[in-house]
C-alpha cells in the first residue's frame, strides 16, 4: 500500500535535499504494530532531523517525525486491537525510526499509548512532546516538594512549543508564571495561555558575575540553556527547582555551587524521550485531569499540510518564527 511521507537523503556532496515521495509499508522498519497516522506535531528536534543533523539521526534516507497520533491498522501484540486510536511520542520514532512525518509508521508495541481520555487525536499532538515534556519538568518539580505557595515560576522560551505548554500547565496547576520572551507582539497570546507577568530576556540574563542574586522566583523551567539557566539558578528562592529541558541559547552551563549548597536549589533534568511506561502514563493521566489544558489549545495550534511543513515550517522553526504548535494533519478523514 504506498502512502506519502517527507523523504530526507543525503546527497554525493554531502548536502541534505528533503521532498514528499510515495513509500510502501513494507519498506517501514519492523515493529508489532502499524498505525494509520492521522496528526503529527513539528519539533525543533524534527527540523534538526530533516536538515541532516546527524546528532539527531545518524542514518539517511530517513522521515523525521517524534510525535504521532492515529489509528491502528494492524497489530501483532495483545496490547493493542485494530481501530484503537493510539499516540506515540519519543523512543526513537522520528529520530532513527521513521517517523510521524508519513501517513503510516511501524513502530514497538511498547512505544505505543491509548489515546489520553479527553483529548481528541488532533489535541493529542497539540500537546505532543512539547506538552509532555513540558508536563514532565512540573511532574518533577512536584516530586522535589515545588507547590504554588512557594512563588512565580519562569518558562522562558515562552512562544516555543515546550514554553507555550508549560505556561499553560502551570497556570491550570495553580501557579503564577512569569513568562519570558524575545516577540514584541506575544503578550496577547501568553496572556490566554495563564501568564501572569511578561519580561524580557535580559531579564534572567545577568552579566554582573556574582554568584547569587537576589532571589526573584520560586522555580523555573527553561528552553534556552547557557546564562540564561545559570541566571535562573543565581535568583532562584531557597529550595526551588529548576528545569532544563533545551539549549536553543547554549548547551553550555558556567555556573557556581553556591546556589547549590546555600539556598538548597535543585537543578533538574527532562529527557522525554525515554520516560518509562510507568511515569509516561501517570504523567498522561496528569494532563487528562487535573492539568488538563484542553480550553488553551486553540490558541496554542497552526493546522498545516505535509507540503506546507516541508516548504515553510521546518526552516520557520529552525529561525524562530513560529509560536505554540504547528500540528500536521496527515489524513484527509
Amino acid at each position: 500500500m504506498p502512502f506519502k511521507a517527507l523523504w530526507i537523503t543525503e546527497t554525493a556532496e554531502g548536502t541534505f535535499e528533503r521532498k514528499i515521495v510515495e513509500r510502501l509499508i513494507d519498506d517501514l522498519p519492523p515493529g508489532e504494530v502499524v498505525i494509520r497516522v492521522q496528526y503529527s506535531a513539528l519539533n525543533y528536534k524534527d527540523a534538526l532531523s530533516a536538515t541532516g543533523n546527524k546528532g539527531i539521526t545518524r542514518k539517511y534516507p530517513h522521515t523525521p517525525g517524534i510525535d504521532a497520533a492515529g489509528i491502528v491498522e494492524i497489530s501483532r501484540s495483545e496490547l493493542f486491537t485494530v481501530g484503537e486510536e493510539v499516540i506515540v511520542t519519543g523512543y526513537d520514532l522520528g529520530m532513527n525510526t521513521c517517523g510521524g512525518f508519513g501517513e503510516y509508521i511501524r513502530v514497538p508495541a511498547a512505544w505505543v499509548v491509548r489515546k489520553p481520555d479527553g483529548y481528541t487525536l488532533r489535541e493529542c499532538m497539540i500537546l505532543g512532546t512539547a506538552g509532555f515534556t513540558a508536563a514532565s519538568a512540573l511532574f518533577k518539580m512536584e516530586l522535589m516538594g515545588q507547590n504554588p505557595q512557594m512563588g512565580p515560576i519562569v518558562v522562558t522560551g515562552a512562544t516555543g512549543g515546550v514554553g507555550s505548554m508549560a505556561v499553560a500547565i502551570l497556570s491550570k496547576a495553580g501557579y503564577e508564571v512569569i513568562a519570558i520572551t524575545g516577540k514584541p507582539n506575544a503578550e496577547g497570546y501568553l496572556t490566554t495561555l495563564g501568564a501572569s507577568q511578561i519580561q524580557s530576556r535580559e531579564w534572567v540574563y545577568d552579566t554582573t558575575g556574582k554568584a547569587l542574586l537576589r532571589g526573584q522566583w520560586a522555580g523555573a523551567i527553561d528552553t534556552v540553556g547557557g546564562n540564561t539557566l545559570a541566571t535562573l539558578l543565581k535568583g532562584c528562592f531557597i529550595e526551588g527547582s529548576i528545569v532544563s529541558t533545551g539549549l536553543v541559547g547554549s548547551s553550555q552551563l558556567a555556573t557556581t555551587v553556591y546556589p547549590f549548597i546555600l539556598n538548597g536549589v535543585s537543578l533538574l533534568g527532562v529527557g522525554s524521550a525515554e520516560t518509562p511506561m510507568v511515569r509516561r502514563m501517570a504523567i498522561w493521566d496528569k494532563l487528562s485531569t487535573t492539568w488538563n489544558v484542553k480550553d488553551k489549545l486553540h490558541a496554542i495550534a497552526k493546522e498545516v499540510s505535509l507540503e506546507d511543513l516541508n516548504t515553510t515550517y521546518i526552516d520557520a522553526i529552525l529561525d524562530g518564527k513560529t509560536m505554540g504548535r504547528v500540528v500536521v494533519k496527515l489524513a484527509d478523514k
